[in-house]
């Protein structure tokens, strides 16, 4: 009897003992296709030999080394790095353990920045319906994802939410993508209105919303759109890149396809390729400066913050990616995943939306194509697929349906970049047979 407490107490999970690029392996011997990285994590895969080196060179030099007494070599690059690819007008990096770390982070900083700049009044923070900001009580109250907030709304502090861009449920018949991205948009003005906007700190959204809706991308010019609403009214524009974000989209930062450069962004899971535990904040460089200039500090900090291992183990994915060109292969097999899932489920009579970006696409299953009528969610249709799919040696990353019926259970693809045609079509067509054996149930 294990002595863990799992996510699911009664479930009986295989016990992981090793794994080769896009395959894990259980005790019992059997392989599976790591088809979703985990969680988006895995964009190497698993046994990478340049990743185990620079962990194994690292240990043999520091393992640890508390940063209110110094700095580390393998966090200096990396933040170089990091810096050096990223949006217009990111300056600095701070590295925590994972992305509600990275959250909570970005949300003080925020508050700090105010703080410092002379508008202690803002404190509302403003994201969407449907959104997943992590489990930690600041970045849950940030999220919207009802199911995950109802127990603990207690406990929570106050946000807004307004709803998310969201095409296949929300725009309308006859609309176009640009009348659409506007509407989406001026949601966020007229919340900013409502709450008067002195008081607005911030607003918080996935580029592309990751897996409480199934990678679910914006549409036309809406966050253009959104960065100008931010500026009219000097609102922070945090972005939340840890699921999609580096590279996961066939490019290093998810915002970059639409043109956009965040005042804060968060990054974790393909950062450190889940060799170690890590996440980072990425700042501009007001924000850095009104700390500069101000009290002159982060007034914040964790035990583990600029860890060298997790560093060193990402600066080597990071090199890994960059060296072998890995974002024209997640382009090239994200074109290939997209087209084949379209040629397995375009017809699905229970499949509603394919869509996504890059090796980061998502499925979603719908009772009724027709009128878009989402499986009861008391059916628990994802966690069969994910059942099914393991059954098949399919590892994929299912999310259940919304009780208010705005989405439907869904499945997120997001395998490692290192992966070619032939075991995409593995994974299509492992999944197809999956989602048939569980709405046959």
């Amino acid at each position: 009897m294990t002595k863990i407490l799992h996510r699911q107490i009664h479930a009986s999970l295989p016990v992981a003992v090793g794994g080769q690029g896009v395959h894990l392996l259980d005790a019992d011997g059997r392989s599976y296709i790591d088809a979703s990285g985990g969680a988006a994590v895995s964009c190497l895969g698993h046994g990478h030999p340049d990743v185990t080196a620079a962990l194994h060179a690292q240990a043999d030099r520091l393992a640890y080394a508390h940063t209110s007494f110094f700095t580390n070599e393998p966090a200096e690059r990396l933040a170089d790095r990091l810096v050096a690819g990223a949006p217009q007008g990111i300056s600095h990096a701070y590295f925590v353990s994972g992305g509600s770390e990275a959250i909570e982070a970005a949300l003080k900083m925020a508050r700090q920045y105010f703080v410092e700049t002379g508008a202690p009044q803002r404190r509302n923070i403003i994201a969407r319906r449907q959104s997943y900001h992590g489990n930690t009580l600041g970045a849950l109250a940030t999220g919207g994802n009802e199911m995950r907030r109802t127990q603990f709304r207690p406990l929570l502090i106050a946000t807004h939410h307004i709803d998310p861009c969201y095409a296949y449920r929300f725009q309308e018949p006859g609309e176009s993508d640009e009348s659409y991205a506007a509407r989406a948009a001026q949601a966020l003005e007229n919340k900013v209105l409502e709450l008067g906007p002195e008081t607005v700190m911030a607003f918080v959204a996935e580029p592309v919303v990751g897996a409480t809706a199934g990678a679910v991308p914006p549409v036309a010019d809406y966050l253009k759109r959104i960065r100008a609403i931010c500026d009219r009214y000097g609102i922070l524009l945090i972005l939340d890149e840890v699921m999609c974000g580096m590279g996961r989209t066939g490019t290093l930062h998810a915002c970059e396809q639409d043109g956009v450069a965040p005042d804060l962004m968060t990054v974790a899971k393909g950062l450190g390729g889940g060799y170690q535990p890590i996440g980072a904040v990425l700042l501009s460089q007001k924000i850095f400066d009104a700390f500069a200039n101000g009290s002159g500090l982060f007034q914040h900090g964790h035990t583990y913050i600029c860890h060298p291992m997790a560093c060193a183990a990402a600066l080597a994915v990071q090199e890994v990616i960059a060296r072998d060109d890995l974002l024209a292969n997640v382009r090239a097999m994200g074109a290939h995943l997209s087209r084949r899932l379209g040629e397995r489920f375009g017809n699905h009579a229970h499949v509603g939306d394919i869509r996504g970006r890059g090796l980061f696409m998502g499925v979603e299953l719908v009772e009724d194509r027709s009128t878009k009528t989402p499986f009861d969610p008391k059916l628990k249709l994802h966690a069969r697929i994910k059942r099914e799919a393991m059954a098949r040696g399919l590892a994929v990353y299912p999310g259940g349906g919304t009780i208010d019926g705005v989405n439907g259970d869904h499945v997120l693809i997001a395998p490692p970049f290192i992966i070619d045609a032939a075991t995409i079509d593995a994974v299509v067509e492992r999944l197809g047979d999956a989602v048939d054996a569980a709405v046959a149930v």
